[in-house]
């Protein structure tokens, strides 16, 4: 296969992934969105692999800190957007125990440090919202996790529909 196919294959995902970013714009999608675009980073990893997938995280991420929304690029750059690269690696443990456990640490790395990352870019304080305040906190990160089981099983049934439906319409462009 010659590099200008893989090359041009990688160019549209991260394209894509800009697009899908752009809708960050609308309310209520700013989580969601970036969910989504990480999606194009999973094609590029199951067509073309490891090497191609990072180069198509660094170009998307790029266009996204262009042109998205601020919280919607920093939850893509910081997550989303290398994820599906992170599972890949993750899955080829034989323990499925170890698999979730750092993809969990991984995942709650990531919020954390988007927590300390908003609170000094979007200049808020905890403390601004009242002593329940670290309560709310700790409840919304085990409802992120939650949330993120489920991100993850689904981006497995999303790589699965996607090597049965999409793939085989792919490779021949590819060929």
């Amino acid at each position: 296969m010659k590099n200008t196919k893989k090359i041009t294959f990688c160019a549209i995902m991260s394209a894509l992934a800009a697009v899908i970013m752009l809708v960050s714009y609308f309310p209520y999608f700013t989580y969601a969105v970036p969910a989504v675009a990480g999606l194009c980073v999973m094609a590029v990893l199951i067509e073309l692999g490891a090497k191609w997938s990072v180069l198509t995280y660094f170009s998307s991420a790029f266009l996204a800190f262009l042109f998205a929304e601020i919280e919607s690029k920093l939850i893509y750059i910081a997550f989303f957007g290398f994820y599906p690269i992170l599972k890949c690696v993750f899955e080829k443990f034989s323990k499925p125990f170890l698999e979730w456990v750092l993809k969990i640490v991984t995942f709650n790395v990531c919020i954390v440090t988007l927590y300390f990352v908003f609170s000094k870019t979007l200049m808020f304080d905890i403390s601004e919202f009242g002593k329940f305040a670290k309560y709310g906190v700790l409840g919304l990160i085990c409802l992120a996790n939650v949330v993120f089981v489920l991100y993850d099983i689904a981006v497995s049934r999303m790589a699965q529909i996607y090597i049965i439906r999409i793939s085989p319409k792919i490779e021949k462009f590819l060929k």
